[in-house]
Formats: C-alpha cells, structure tokens, sequence
C-alpha cells in the first residue's frame, strides 16, 4: 500500500506546523520538515519539541534561509528530501507541501489512488514553447545569472541584468538538458526521487547552472523529473488545487468553500486561510475518515472565473486599426437577436429563414461550430471571428448579397451590440424575455463548467440564485444602455402581443410575425 512521506516547506505559526504533522502522520504517513532559518531558533525548537515523540516526523538535514524566487527554496525542498529518504525507507511517494496546504480528501483515498495510478505527478511544459510564464522576464531567467533578490535587493538584481545584457555574459543551457516550467507542488514515487538525489551528487555542471536562475522553484524538479522519468510514466499535473486571481494572486479558501475543495479532482489545496479554523476542523477530521465516496464535479476553476467576472463591463479584445476603420456599409442593415436560451432563438431564427428571404445565422460568436459559410478559413475560428467582427459580417452580407441579416448574440456579448450599434450601417435589436425554471438553470450550470453531475444539491441551491441574478443582470444591462430600435418578445405574453414587436424589428407585416411567433413549442426547454 501506498505510504507518503511529506515534504514541508514553512517558516511560521508553529502550533499550526505541529497540528499539521499530527493530522499527517496519525494514518501512518511521514512528514520531513524545513522550517526556514529567518523563523528563529526558539521557534524551531518549539517545533522540534512538540513533535519529539513522533517517529513519523524529520527533519531536514540541514535548515537555511529561504527567499522568493531563489535557489534556496530548492536547497530546502532537497534538504527535505535527503531526510526523508533516509528517515522512512518504507516511504512510496514523496509529496510536497506548504504550511498554507489542507488535505481534501481521506488518507484512505489518497493511498488507493496512489496504488491505482503507478506515475509521478508534476506540471512540466516547455520552459519556451508554452505560455505558462504570462509577464515578466523569461529567457532572461535562464541565460543570465542572478546573485540577488529582485524582492529584496531590487536595484542590484535589475543592476546585475542589465550589465550582464550590455556585455553579452549570456550563459549556455547544459546541452542534455530541455527545461521545463510548472507548478512546484509535485507528487513524486521513491524510485524517482532516488534517481533525482543521484544525479544531484554527480551533475556539478546542473546544479551550478540552477542556483544562480531566478525562481528556480518552477524549474529545477520540473527539468529533472522529464529528463530522468519515461514520459509515459508522468502525469503533467499537480494533486494539489490551487488558483489565481486576475493580479497573479493565489486564491484564498474560507469556511465556505468545503463543499467546493473537496469535490476536486485533487488531494490537497492551497491556499487555506489561517481565519477559516472550521474548515480546517471539518477538512482535518475527514482525512482520518474511512469508507467516505466522493462524488467529483471538478467545477472549481470555472466557478470561480464565473463568479469574479460578475458584473464586469469592457471589451474583452481590444480594436484593431483595420477594424476601427472597417463598417458593414450606410446603407446595411444588421437585425441582432438577443437571448439566453439558444434553443430559443434558434427556433425563432429557423421561422424567419423559412417566412421570409432575411439571411440567418445563429451564435456566429459564441459557438465554434455553429454552421456558417466557406468564406477562406477565417469562419473556423471563433476568436477572429469577435476580433474583426465588423469585416467578418460584412463579407457575410456580400456572401449572401443582401443588404440586410440576422445574428443571434448572448446577452453577455454587450460589447458585440455596442461596437455594431457604434457602426454607421443601421442596426436593429430584439431581445427574448424568457423564464428560467430552477431545472433549467441547474442544466445551465452544468452545461457551462459551474457544476458537474456530482455537485452536491446543497450547494447547487446556493448557486442557482447567483446564476439567476447574473441573467437578469446582463438583460438589465442590454435595457439600461437604451439601443434605439430596440424591441422586445417575452414568454409571458401572447403571439398577438409578440407579433407587433417582432413585425417592427423584421420590417414585415403583423400577420406575418403572428405566424412566426405562433410556434406552440417555441419557449419549451
């Protein structure tokens, strides 16, 4: 069975690092630990004396301190790892840790996932074909050296750079080696972790040219695991779940988010408040739990990115030259259909196509495949699709040879309706007012990433209000930035009461638009 020793890097809170050790350890697990030397002394000792009975604990062999973004934070982690090799021989796998890290799932769990997948677990992707670094210097990381901290002694470090740039003093990558960037939250096997200590005595050449890179934390295990390991016996992946903020800050979880963490597909999280005392109760009694099945929706990353943008307003492409200057013609007209159930307007669409010779098309902006014309490849894209938007429709209206055409738009695309209504061709909007059962709106949550078949009904419950409130607020939104031309239908209204609106979007006769709007399934789910 599997057994994992715990690499611990933390330089805080010692009662905190003691609880945590004890949580660890009580299922037969091991925990090596590197408290930073900055901590103090006394703090150490603390520790140390708090945990003296425990033959599940070590520590490192060596403690230093530790900087963000330089060599010592994987000085630490090898430290770390030395102690627990040697400590705990019957150690399976070697898992790396923060103080700021909480189990998600049972040790029982843990070990029978471990048994079942027999690989090591580590973000490793192209240090310069991805786009893992997203700002900042990249290259620079590796081919120059970096003597300071950029936190800590920032005009030395920017001095030390922009000499070594004046000057040419750029450094050669080992020829063997392909660096690799990831997260440092890594799930390592025994044999890899011995194979990585070996060839740490004897590759000098590796380690000289690593300690002096910037955040080498993100590299070092991230470059040797792929060079030693097999391919096939990686899983370019962390266990642990962890997110950013717009501002590159990681996201923090509080008392509410129990639900939501342990219905990952992951075994810890990071980064758990130190206020959230319940969750740290709730989530450390559950790791001793036997016989718990969990039921994974894997919806956290998704949520979160849904419930952050709310209310946001802005363009999420900004213009091009070619498409400032770019309009769908004065003497066109683009007739824009506005709702939030698809099907909706897509049955409305599929009725105007068949009663009258307007061209139709459908989410031509939200959906990939949604069917359109061969007009050279642009229409395969979706994002150059929004990008040149106002090219994009006008050679659609030279493609059917009309001066006049139908779209369909998701409430959430204002920036869309904004950007055609600033055009100097004539535009028109209709919105589709319709209800939304809870049914439906679990449906939504699911379809979209925000819920999985698996999430819990309680906390689909308090979900299903957010999501209602964020519809109703992009139709707040469309009736609020007071479109001229702009008409509305709605489910609760009758097809003589809808008729009369749709005629004056479609520039058609009442009677026709009655006969449009008289489907008898048209708002069905």
């Amino acid at each position: 069975m599997a057994r994992i020793a715990f690499i611990l890097l933390c330089h805080k809170d010692p009662e905190a690092i003691i609880d945590q050790a004890r949580r660890l350890t009580r299922t037969g697990d091991y925990i090596s630990i590197h408290f930073d030397a900055r901590g103090g002394k006394e703090t150490f000792e603390a520790i140390k004396n708090g945990l003296k009975d425990n033959p599940n604990v070590a520590f490192a062999t060596k403690r230093i301190k530790c900087g963000w973004g330089e060599w010592s934070l994987v000085q630490a982690t090898i430290y770390a790892l030395e102690a627990a090799e040697a400590a705990f021989p019957r150690a399976t796998h070697f898992y790396m840790l923060s103080g700021d890290c909480m189990s998600v799932k049972t040790a029982e769990y843990m070990h029978d996932f471990l048994d079942r997948n027999d690989m090591d677990y580590i973000e490793s992707f192209d240090f310069f074909t991805s786009d893992w670094i997203k700002t900042g210097i990249k290259e620079e990381r590796l081919i120059y050296r970096h003597f300071f901290n950029e936190r800590t002694q920032k005009w030395l470090f920017y001095q030390s750079f922009w000499w070594q740039r004046r000057f040419g003093l750029e450094r050669k990558i080992p020829d063997d080696l392909q660096v690799m960037i990831g997260s440092q939250w890594w799930c390592l096997r025994r044999r890899t972790v011995e194979w990585i200590l070996d060839f740490i005595k004897k590759r000098k050449d590796v380690m000289q040219f690593f300690r002096t890179t910037w955040i080498p934390d993100e590299t070092f295990f991230q470059t040797l695991v792929p060079h030693l390991v097999p391919e096939h016996e990686i899983q370019t992946r962390t266990l642990t779940f962890l997110m950013f903020t717009d501002y590159g800050m990681p996201v923090v979880f509080y008392n509410d988010h129990y639900d939501l963490l342990i219905s990952q597909d992951y075994l810890f999280a990071r980064k758990i408040s130190p206020e959230a005392k319940e969750l740290k109760k709730r989530l450390g009694d559950l790791f001793a739990a036997k016989g718990i099945q969990f039921k994974i929706s894997n919806e956290g990353r998704s949520l979160f990115e849904f419930l952050t943008g709310r209310g946001r307003d802005g363009r999420r492409f900004s213009q091009r030259f070619w498409e400032t200057e770019s309009s769908l013609g004065r003497d066109r007209e683009l007739l824009m259909i506005v709702c939030k159930k698809w099907h909706v307007a897509k049955r409305l669409v599929s009725q105007i196509k068949a009663k009258t010779d307007i061209p139709c098309l459908e989410y031509l902006f939200s959906e990939e495949n949604t069917p359109l014309p061969d007009l050279g490849g642009i229409e395969k894209s979706l994002e150059k699709r929004t990008r040149h938007r106002r090219a994009w429709v006008r050679m659609l209206l030279d493609y059917f040879e009309t001066d006049r055409m139908v779209v369909c738009i998701d409430p959430a695309g204002l920036d869309l309706i904004r950007d055609f209504y600033n055009d100097r061709s004539g535009t028109r909007l209709l919105e589709i007012e319709c209800e939304f059962s809870d049914e439906y709106l679990t449906g939504h949550a699911k379809r979209t990433g925000l819920a999985g078949d698996q999430t819990p009904e309680d906390a689909l419950e308090r979900l299903l209000p957010t999501i209602r409130a964020d519809i109703n607020h992009e139709g707040d939104r469309i009736r609020d930035a007071e479109f001229e031309n702009y008409d509305r239908i709605s489910q609760s209204k009758t097809p003589e009461e809808n008729a009369r609106p749709l005629a004056r979007f479609l520039d058609i006769s009442e009677d026709d638009a009655r006969e449009i709007v008289s489907m008898h399934y048209l708002f069905s789910d």
